[in-house]
């Protein structure tokens, strides 16, 4: 019978909290972090934890490596008000797994920065596929849209992280409605006030009604 791996257990949390005037439940003292435990925020060296380090979040290869390297480990996380949930900022680890990992990092560092070059690369190629295939599926739509206009707004809509319609799974697979409503945001801002309106304080809303004749005006010139 094969020898299975162990499988590794829940991560560890602990808080980096806003309210700095917490108390351990176990000594009464404090911290800059806390876990809970059965229901009372408890410091760091009550929880066994206090011969960790911090290592901020930011650099994927080392918190992987360092956390490999260390028989113990804990996620930090810090809620966001913003965003109203909470969020990693770290990692603790043992001294010794962080001073490995970076001695790993350091060691292959060239080959890492090489294959991020290949993968940012790849990304890019498949970005100009795409926008080339948004600005056909654009054209097939509005055949009378200046080419230039129809590649302008795919590239915008398409644009890497941006979170517009083009990075969407209907903006992903060309739909029409997708399509049509990257070239209406395209239009409102680009060829009417509408920005102008959102700065003179009219309501988001009122603006597109004002707006409304302009946009079905240039994209019906753009179908004919």
């Amino acid at each position: 019978m094969t020898e299975q791996a162990p499988k590794r257990n829940a991560d560890i949390v602990v808080i980096d909290p806003y309210n700095k005037s917490w108390q351990c439940g176990l000594c009464g003292g404090s911290g800059w972090l806390l876990k809970m435990e059965d229901g009372a925020p408890t410091c760091m060296a009550c929880a066994d934890l206090d011969h960790l380090v911090f290592l901020p979040a930011g650099d994927t290869a080392l918190t992987r490596r360092a956390r490999q390297h260390s028989a113990l480990s804990a996620v930090v996380v810090r809620f966001s008000r913003a965003r109203r949930r909470y969020e990693r900022q770290g990692v603790l680890v043992e001294e010794d797994g962080l001073v490995r990992a970076e001695a790993e990092c350091l060691a292959d560092a060239d080959a890492r920065a090489a294959q991020r070059g290949r993968t940012e690369e790849r990304r890019k190629r498949l970005d100009r596929s795409f926008a080339h295939e948004f600005a056909a599926a654009i054209l097939d739509l509005f055949p009378r849209c200046p080419e230039d206009r129809a590649h302008a707004i795919a590239e915008h809509a398409g644009e890497r992280g941006s979170g517009r319609v083009g990075r969407t799974a209907a903006g992903q697979s060309l739909g029409a409605g997708a399509v049509t409503a990257a070239v209406v945001a395209w239009v409102r801002h680009q060829d009417t006030p509408y920005d102008r309106l959102l700065m003179d304080g009219i309501d988001r809303d009122d603006a597109r009604r004002q707006v409304s004749i302009a946009i079905d005006t240039e994209l019906t010139a753009w179908r004919a």
